[in-house]
């Protein structure tokens, strides 16, 4: 039984190990991996990525394409911001037509497409309340299969082969704050 045991534990911590060597952190002080664009002011401050506007939009976006994955993220929006996380992007520029738009906005006025929502695709499963609190996304996208959890809720589930392959971004609009942390990336790679 001891052997078991301990070839328990060499499985598990290789697979932790495997894990943690494939991930990495995105949106970090090495600004050759992303760049800025729009109205939006972005900076980093005590560990955190904060987006900040007064009018108009702008966005963060990776230099890197990405195709299957899963991304998390901690994030924070205050009342008034209309935020969202964009995957797949097919051009360095959002749009909910060139890439999938987690959206992130518990008060737009269509509820359809509030927080955890993918906009003109799919409305949430589940809400999430997400005002000034620090909440956790999970967002997995391998092949055409996309879910999103917020705080381990499941919020989407869909299968949509519009878009294989693309740029991340995170997107500040209209006025307000939206503070991000701990960004990493997964990557799923077939053998």
């Amino acid at each position: 039984m001891n052997s078991i045991l301990k070839f328990v534990f060499l499985i598990v911590a290789l697979i932790l190990f495997y894990a943690c060597s494939n991930s990495k952190s995105l949106f970090e002080e090495d600004q050759s991996e992303w760049f800025i664009s729009g109205e939006a002011t972005w900076g980093l401050e005590n560990g955190e990525l904060v987006g900040s506007i007064t009018n108009g939009t702008g966005f963060i976006m990776t230099n890197t394409q990405f195709e299957d994955f899963v991304l998390s993220m901690d994030f924070k929006p205050d009342s008034s911001i209309n935020s969202g996380v964009f995957i797949r992007c097919q051009h360095k520029e959002i749009s909910s037509s060139t890439c999938y738009e987690i959206n992130i906005w518990d008060l737009n006025p269509n509820q359809d497409y509030r927080t955890g929502g993918v906009v003109s695709i799919a409305k949430p499963l589940n809400y999430v309340e997400t005002i000034n609190t620090w909440n956790t996304f999970r967002i997995k996208m391998v092949k055409q299969h996309l879910q999103v959890w917020i705080n381990d809720v499941l919020t989407t589930d869909i299968h949509d082969k519009a878009l294989r392959r693309g740029y991340i971004g995170l997107q500040a609009q209209d006025d307000g704050f939206i503070k991000f942390r701990k960004i990493r990336i997964k990557e799923y790679r077939e053998f």
